[in-house]
């Protein structure tokens, strides 16, 4: 898949590193929103093994109210010109606005990571139009509202048949099947049982040929299953994260990088002997 100037092959999975420039998100909010922070933070992740680095300025945790898009621009825009200032790697900008996405491209980020995979008026025709990889997710109904009564006739099967039709949206408007990443939306708008329905199930993405990205990290249907808060989800995270593999995942998209990576490793070594 072409990045810009970058290419990656997915023969192997790769680790997304969340980069939140948020005050409010769920896991780490508050702690990256200062430019120099948040560089600190995407040196790390990248000095840990991350191949992406998703930079995203609204929180879209369960319940979260929306922000304006010149408050998202002036949250994302510093810190990617300051990441691919200092580091050749490829930055995703994880957002549905059409404006935050054409900005946040300019300003060099080389992938769009959209939780409403491209449904915004307007995003679609803009994504196309910035010719950079898209990542479509599925989400029922909205943050504020997601969490609020979750129901499917089959949620694998609806999940499956929403991401079959953006894509076809996305072909239509332009955009090569080539450059679409799919993401069955872990937590938005899914109850404890569906999200594990998704997990065991999870190859079945496989068949709408694209690279396919799983984001559990730290979620609650780690911390409800555990009865644990969002501090003591590393162990469950990294499990959630090797099912995962096993089922075919292209992307992680996670919290803590480096022992993510260390799990795609073994994995890694596991497919690599006879």
């Amino acid at each position: 898949m072409e990045f810009k100037d970058k290419s990656l092959s997915f023969n192997k999975p790769h680790v997304m590193g969340i980069l939140n420039v948020t005050p409010n998100s769920f896991s780490d909010g508050g702690l990256f929103a200062d430019t120099e922070a948040a560089v600190a933070q995407a040196r790390m992740m990248l000095e840990a093994g991350a191949t992406i680095i998703d930079v995203g300025g609204e929180s879209t945790k369960p319940g979260a109210d929306p922000v304006d898009e010149a408050t998202e621009i002036a949250r994302v825009v510093p810190v990617i010109q300051a990441i691919v200032k200092e580091y050749d790697c490829i930055v995703s900008i994880d957002t549905s606005k059409p404006l935050v996405m054409k900005e946040a491209v300019h300003a060099g980020a080389s992938m769009i990571n959209d939780v409403c995979a491209l449904s915004v008026e307007g995003a679609l025709a803009t994504a196309a139009s910035l010719q950079v990889p898209v990542c479509l997710m599925h989400m029922q109904g909205t943050p504020r509202s997601m969490q609020e009564a979750p129901s499917y006739e089959s949620v694998v099967g609806d999940v499956y048949d929403f991401l079959e039709e953006r894509i076809h949206q996305c072909i239509k408007a332009g955009i090569s099947s080539d450059q679409i990443i799919v993401d069955p939306g872990f937590g938005f708008g899914k109850t404890l049982e569906h999200n594990y329905q998704l997990l065991k199930h999870f190859n079945k993405f496989q068949y709408l040929n694209v690279p396919v990205l799983a984001g559990m990290s730290r979620k609650s249907m780690i911390g409800n299953l555990l009865n644990k808060p969002i501090s003591e989800r590393l162990a469950g995270s990294l499990a959630c994260g090797l099912l995962a593999l096993t089922k075919g995942a292209n992307i992680l998209r996670v919290h803590d990088v480096s022992e993510t990576v260390d799990i795609v490793r073994v994995f890694n070594q596991m497919n690599t002997v006879q």
